[in-house]
């Protein structure tokens, strides 16, 4: 396994970092468990969740993902062994699920949900502490024609930064990150956090894959200038990358089939995008879902790759993609894929 040191930060990373939110949903806590063993096993130290999962979200299933971390982290008393991130959950607007009563990122809200997610993880600190999405009105989760309103009304972020500073004064966050923003909201987030002495961000965690390199026109500056990393989710396009979509199939007990909600990545252009991904890689000899890791994880704005599998054979596949390099050559040929289809999938 590969490792790198985020930025403005002591966190030394694996190259793959180990998605979580399916678990309580399509996976048992057993399962999850025989992940976790063998994804530490293969050296990977990075664990990803969030108050929110597993997802769909749904009151009846709300933090089991963080439950099964804190029951796998009790049995094997491996604490100290992993980098633990997880996120705040903003108002959902019918994103998630009304987690809290009245929720906003303030101080009130940012501090009732650290320390419920303490409890379920069964852990006194986190090395990284994520807001999920922005609470303002913008672009994200794949969202277009930003609007503005001068009526609008969302807690500011220096108000949700002085909240996370408590935290980290208390011991109980060690760093800070985003997740799902804007070049305008990471810009807000530093200029605030160097101006009033508040805690810098050290990363972005958005999502990044070949049907959708969105992250490259105007966040990538960002994170190689600042040292604002991306920690890339979604890599595999909920899974479309693996090409067992293509020609309509629908493989039973797979995301697209159970949940008509995932359909960021399954217009058109995705598939014909998806096929020749798909058709490069089998003349490489190479399995879709490697080819289109190793792609993610060869970005030198991304910290780590955030990988996801509800199948042991899933997880091993998408594990091996931290062996491989992919050539200058593959990496022009996806390129030129790009060019005749770029971002079908904003």
């Amino acid at each position: 396994m590969k490792y790198h040191k985020i930025p403005h930060s002591s966190l030394e990373v694996s190259k793959i970092c180990l998605g979580t939110m399916t678990w309580g949903e399509q996976n048992t806590e057993q399962q999850a468990h025989l992940q976790l063993d063998y994804a530490l096993a293969q050296g990977i130290n990075f664990i990803d969740t969030a108050e929110m999962y597993p997802v769909p979200p749904s009151g009846e299933t709300q933090g089991l993902t963080e439950q099964y971390i804190g029951s796998w982290l009790d049995k094997t008393q491996q604490r100290d062994q992993i980098i633990l991130a997880t996120k705040v959950a903003a108002p959902s607007t019918g994103r998630g699920v009304s987690i809290r009563a009245n929720m906003a990122l303030d101080r009130r809200n940012i501090h009732q949900a650290l320390n419920d997610s303490l409890t379920r993880l069964k852990t006194d600190y986190i090395d990284l502490y994520q807001i999920h999405w922005p609470e303002r009105q913008t672009n994200f989760f794949g969202q277009l024609n930003y609007q503005y309103s001068e009526q609008e009304t969302y807690t500011p972020i220096i108000e949700t930064l002085e909240a996370l500073q408590e935290l980290v004064q208390a011991g109980k966050i060690r760093y800070i990150g985003v997740s799902n923003e804007t070049p305008w909201g990471v810009a807000q987030y530093l200029r605030l956090a160097e101006k009033h002495n508040l805690p810098k961000i050290v990363t972005i965690q958005n999502p990044y894959n070949l049907l959708n390199r969105t992250f490259e026109q105007g966040l990538a500056e960002f994170s190689q200038r600042e040292g604002v990393e991306l920690l890339a989710y979604s890599p595999l396009a909920f899974g479309v990358l693996s090409g067992k979509y293509l020609n309509g199939q629908r493989p039973s007990d797979t995301r697209l089939t159970l949940f008509e909600r995932f359909q960021r990545y399954s217009n058109p252009q995705a598939e014909q995008a998806t096929q020749a991904y798909f058709s490069l890689a089998q003349s490489l000899q190479m399995d879709p879902s490697v080819m289109a890791l190793a792609f993610v994880n060869q970005q030198p704005f991304v910290a780590s790759n955030i990988i996801g599998a509800t199948t042991m054979a899933q997880l091993q596949t998408n594990i091996s993609s931290a062996d491989v390099t992919l050539s200058d050559e593959v990496i022009n040929e996806i390129n030129q894929i790009f060019q005749r289809q770029p971002n079908p999938c904003p």
